[in-house]
């Protein structure tokens, strides 16, 4: 049947047709570079894969497997990759996944801690993670170290950062009050460092030792002399000026706080100190005031004994001289002779004379010898009442007038001071002598002179010779008044005559010419009346006016 049909094609013979195969499709382009992006991924993964670290912890707090991150500076070092418990049950092992870029800084001074948010005194941290959740802290340390895998991680942020400029030291005290870890350093008060931590001595015995941090440039301020203080909480004082509260900070008030002073020349000839070196030790003092008063180096140690009260008087307190402090005192004691059971109160002190004289006036070796004067002169030291309130008080170096003459003693290097009983026991023992001297008078024997006396005047006033006297009396008296009477009323004329005598006696004069022995002596004389006729005229109106002068006198 085909045969017939191609033979009955009017077009004879047909040409078979070709067709044209492709040796690529565009299809397999998709395919292709999936395969290249999931090689290039690999390789990548491959090359940038690190080594795998576990790091300890004592909590998983806020881990997760294959989302938490290791981080430096916001940088991304690596992943959680799982997270186990450890074969004693005691703490977490988290294994960490880390980049190549990462691997040469697992040293043994690397150190690791989880950010979290935390609370600390008056700082809040780690808020960030709030959103984002924890994340796993990294910092290098020093340059070196040992290769490890294996680390052990911080429970809290290190105070300190290997890339953070400053220097570490070390601050001794006998308590540390409020002070913690990550309190401030202040300067001036500026935040310049912080408390990294602290080490109780072996057994709980002698002075606990704190680390300390202070940041750069502040580091270079700090000499060999620099003196520290605690100023944790909040100071309240009672003095001239009122009510005076002084507090630091709020972070200070709440995880305490440590201030440094200046660089201060005040004890230097020309230079100031050496700068102090990292590691340097140095004294904390309880406060400003304390860390004030150890600055100054000449120290005379004096001693006083006292038998009255010395209440309100305590270590560190002021010794004073007319109100102004020149020491500090050292102890406070209570001593008893066995032998004789007498008592007394022991008070050692230090002066401290750069407080008001400079070296160059008064040399240390001469104080001694000034002191000596002084005491001579009615020095003595008294305890005085500082605030009424507090019940505070202090040493005072007063002069006592119309002392008892003392001197000094020694007392090993001390110098012993005589005392005296001053305040509110001064008063007192004033009073009980003044007591005393009142007592030891014969009173009931006075008394009984002063009633005898009345009772006997009594009797005079009422016998028969005191009236006979007093009608004397009153008869003399109207006899003066009749003689200031009469003389009131002839005065004038005397006085008329002398006048007349006076001007006979110039017209006389005017008679005689010359400088002669006569008419001097007459002048002389002349003048001498005219004075007396004054006297006279004066008393005349003094007698008219006041009569009774006569009897009771001018």
């Amino acid at each position: 049947m085909n045969d017939d049909f191609l033979s009955n094609d009017p077009r004879g013979d047909v040409p078979q047709a070709r067709t044209r195969r492709y040796r690529f499709s565009v299809v397999w382009l998709v395919p292709i570079v999936a395969i290249l992006i999931a090689g290039y991924l690999g390789w990548r993964g491959l090359t940038e894969r690190g080594p795998l670290i576990v790091i300890s912890f004592d909590t998983a707090d806020g881990l997760t497997s294959g989302q938490t991150e290791v981080k430096n500076k916001a940088v991304s070092l690596g992943t959680v990759d799982s997270i186990r418990l450890s074969d004693d049950l005691h703490h977490v092992e988290v294994a960490v996944r880390m980049t190549s870029s990462a691997a040469r800084t697992l040293t043994d001074h690397a150190r690791f801690w989880v950010v979290r948010p935390r609370i600390n005194g008056a700082s809040v941290t780690g808020l960030e993670t709030v959103m984002s959740g924890a994340y796993i802290a990294m910092d290098a340390g020093e340059p070196g170290g040992r290769y490890t895998t294996h680390f052990k991680g911080l429970e809290s942020p290190p105070g300190v950062r290997s890339d953070q400029p400053g220097h570490t030291y070390t601050l001794v005290t006998q308590s540390l009050g409020s002070l913690g870890q990550g309190a401030p350093i202040f300067f001036r008060d500026v935040v310049v460092g912080e408390v990294l931590g602290y080490t109780m001595p072996p057994e709980g015995r002698g002075p606990i030792k704190v680390q300390i941090f202070v940041q750069a440039p502040y580091d270079s301020y700090l000499r060999t002399t620099t003196r520290f203080w605690n100023v944790s909480g909040v100071q309240v004082g009672l003095g001239p000026g009122g009510l005076k509260v002084k507090l630091q900070s709020l972070q200070a008030l709440l995880s305490g706080g440590v201030a440094f002073d200046p660089p201060d020349a005040r004890n230097e000839k020309n230079t100031l100190p050496s700068t102090a070196g990292a590691d340097t030790t140095f004294l904390l003092y309880d406060s400003a005031e304390e860390a004030n008063s150890a600055g100054y180096r000449e120290r005379i140690p004096l001693v006083t004994y006292l038998t009255s009260s010395v209440s309100g008087l305590t270590k560190g307190g002021r010794l004073t001289m007319f109100g102004i402090q020149v020491g500090m005192i050292d102890d406070v004691k209570l001593e008893v002779n066995p032998a004789t059971g007498k008592a007394h109160v022991r008070v050692a002190m230090e002066l401290q004379p750069e407080r008001v004289l400079d070296n160059q006036q008064v040399p240390p070796d001469a104080m001694a010898g000034l002191l000596r004067t002084q005491v001579a002169n009615g020095l003595r030291a008294a305890v005085q009442s500082t605030s009424m309130l507090t019940g505070e008080s202090e040493i005072a170096l007063t002069f006592v007038r119309n002392a008892k003459p003392e001197q000094i003693t020694m007392e090993g290097d001390a110098m012993v001071l005589p005392g005296q009983a001053g305040g509110m026991a001064g008063i007192m023992d004033s009073l009980s002598v003044i007591g005393d001297k009142i007592a030891a008078m014969p009173l009931t024997q006075m008394g009984d002179n002063l009633t005898s006396l009345l009772a006997h005047a009594d009797a005079r006033i009422n016998s028969p010779d005191t009236k006979q006297a007093l009608t004397a009396l009153r008869g003399s008296l109207q006899n003066l008044q009749v003689i200031s009477r009469d003389a009131r009323s002839e005065m004038p004329q005397l006085l008329t005559g002398m006048d007349k005598t006076l001007k006979n006696a110039n017209s006389v004069l005017s008679s005689y010419g010359g400088d002669t022995d006569f008419q001097r002596n007459l002048q002389q004389m002349m003048q001498q009346l005219n004075d007396a006729a004054r006297s006279l005229r004066f008393l005349s109106d003094f007698l008219t006016h006041h009569p009774s002068a006569l009897i009771t006198g001018r």
